[in-house]
């Protein structure tokens, strides 16, 4: 069957499947019981690879292929128990049926939970919002991403933010406590090429705090701030070629559990006392004030590896630096963001560990996202923190490193609803890259991406109540000698609400 054939038999499929539902649309009731669910109909085609905004930022489920598409089937539910109803069971699949994928079927997402009032325990794959980030419109966290599939994990949180003093808003906070395991081996050993380096079953160490003061329904200034850290441990490492080793095996007994939670310990063939695994993160810090009908908000994303920028010994000359603006009510713009993005710095360009003939320490050539025995902070190919890191998947070489971590890049969003029924999302990054310390580029590349995506949610669609019903129509490209000039369109049509139980 020609390319043709199956996007015009793709998008009959989801013309059928996607005849308009009657959904119960969720309200702010609560509920001792709810069952929702999602359907959504994707097809994209286009010339070149699949550009970045298309494919960037979609918790992974995306593709670089130009012509691909997917059948995706959610359903989350809730029960609430317990005589004032404080303790609740949360549960929820999430699968899909993909063309040019890097699989062809996903299990996105498949998790249960238990809640008491705002704490709960996790286990399984599950999307997570990014912190301190309009998750529409910002290019992207550089730790804890929406870029890569869900990591299955346990993980202690609290989702939102939860009062340290009874019945005052102004003091509050939130975490998250988890162990997770990558779920790329097949993929990764297939992506590269015979002998090329792998790993399988690496365990993933995640935890985050942050602090909220103020309550701006009282006073207009909030400030908000915490750390992002993950570390990367066990698991085996295929076709080193490092320090006389090749396949390597790294220990992942209980002592590491422990260890991986404040980057103790030492990797298995390294000379100095390192880090347990790979391991990094990020500092967040955010400002806002409300206005009577507007909202200001500055806010900063300072990424580092390892322990050379935790503190301030080499100076945050990288970061991610962003203000979002929410306006009033009108037709034109209702939300605004602007994002100032620089790692190109990295402690700077010499790293020395110190010995007997010179003493001093210089812990620079960060390079991010990189490590010298596991494929990165990367999960299937794809950036798990900001997609303005090249992902290994467009690696033409099929090497499991990131080969672009030193850019500079300005992003803008702007997102609005003229009528009801009608709203829109226009994204615009320009990116100057020098490719990494290691094997910088000949000369510094350019990139300028651009999407602009228009949804359409009627009430009524001829006989059909269409409550829940959209369809979403996405236009793309990318310009420049990085990541090559590429057009894109996709189409989504999605069915939401919830089962009358």
């Amino acid at each position: 069957m020609s390319l043709r054939m199956k996007l015009f038999s793709s998008l009959a499929l989801a013309a059928i499947v996607s005849l308009p539902l009657h959904a119960d649309i969720e309200s702010d009731e609560i509920v001792d019981k709810q069952l929702s669910y999602n359907i959504e109909r994707q097809v994209t085609f286009g010339d070149g690879n699949n550009p970045l905004w298309l494919n960037a930022n979609k918790y992974g489920m995306s593709s670089l292929n130009p012509n691909n598409g997917y059948l995706r089937l959610a359903a989350e539910g809730m029960n609430r128990t317990g005589k004032t109803k404080n303790w609740s069971i949360e549960y929820g699949v999430d699968l899909a049926a993909a063309y040019n994928f890097t699989s062809s079927f996903i299990v996105q997402q498949l998790y249960a939970g238990f809640k008491y009032k705002k704490i709960g325990l996790w286990l399984g794959s599950k999307e997570h919002a990014p912190h301190l980030k309009n998750k529409d419109l910002s290019s992207g966290s550089q730790t804890f991403g929406i870029n890569a599939r869900p990591i299955p994990d346990i993980r202690i949180e609290t989702p939102d933010y939860f009062n340290l003093i009874p019945n005052k808003r102004w003091l509050s906070m939130k975490f998250h406590f988890g162990y997770g395991l990558t779920t790329d081996k097949n993929w990764q050993h297939d992506f590269v090429k015979k002998g090329g380096r792998h790993t399988n079953y690496v365990f993933v160490h995640t935890k985050s705090g942050f602090l909220r003061i103020g309550d701006e329904e009282k006073f207009p200034l909030v400030a908000e701030g915490g750390m992002e850290w993950a570390t990367q441990f066990g698991g085996t490492s295929y076709n080193m070629d490092f320090g006389g080793y090749h396949d390597l095996k790294m220990s992942a007994g209980i002592k590491d559990f422990f260890k991986a939670i404040y980057g103790g310990g030492s990797d298995a063939i390294d000379y100095y006392n390192n880090s347990q695994g790979n391991s990094l993160g990020s500092w967040l810090f955010s400002l806002s004030y409300k206005l009577k009908e507007a909202k200001v908000r500055l806010y900063m994303d300072h990424f580092f590896e390892d322990h050379s920028q935790i503190f301030l010994q080499y100076g945050w000359k990288d970061g991610l630096y962003g203000c979002e603006i929410t306006l009033p009510d009108n037709p034109i713009v209702k939300s605004a963001v602007y994002e100032y993005i620089r790692t190109d710095y990295q402690s700077g360009p010499i790293y020395h560990d110190g010995n007997s003939t010179i003493g001093d320490q210089i812990s620079a050539i960060d390079n991010y996202y990189n490590h010298t025995i596991y494929t990165g902070w990367q999960h299937w190919g794809q950036a798990i923190g900001n997609p303005l890191f090249t992902s290994p998947l467009y690696n033409k070489d099929h090497t499991l490193t990131f080969t672009n971590n030193r850019f500079r890049a300005h992003h803008f969003g702007f997102s609005g609803q003229p009528i009801k029924s009608l709203s829109y999302r226009l994204l615009y990054t320009y990116s100057e890259n020098w490719g990494t310390y290691e094997f910088p580029f000949d000369d510094k590349k350019y990139n300028t991406s651009f999407l602009t995506e228009i949804t359409f949610s009627p009430k009524r669609l001829g006989l059909w109540h269409t409550d829940g019903n959209s369809f979403r129509c996405s236009f793309a490209f990318d310009k420049g000698n990085l990541m090559g000039n590429n057009t894109g369109f996709q189409f989504t049509l999605i069915s939401r609400g919830l089962f009358n139980l």
